[in-house]
């Protein structure tokens, strides 16, 4: 597993409870956030899975 994957992870799990904490108190800013973070945090665990796809063919 690259870092970028477990950094995206990570990211999009925090985006998650940002935009839950936003809906349960009614804060659109916090919940913008969230969907914000959530949506950098998959596109970083995708850059991960590139990387390390691309590792793991020059490997071979």
């Amino acid at each position: 597993m690259h870092k970028d994957e477990m950094k995206g992870a990570a990211r999009d799990a925090k985006g998650a409870i940002k935009e839950a904490a936003g809906k349960a108190t009614g804060n659109e800013r916090l919940e913008a956030e969230g969907v914000a973070d959530r949506a950098a945090g998959k596109l970083q665990k995708g850059v991960g899975n590139l990387k390390e796809a691309a590792r793991t063919a020059l490997k071979k």
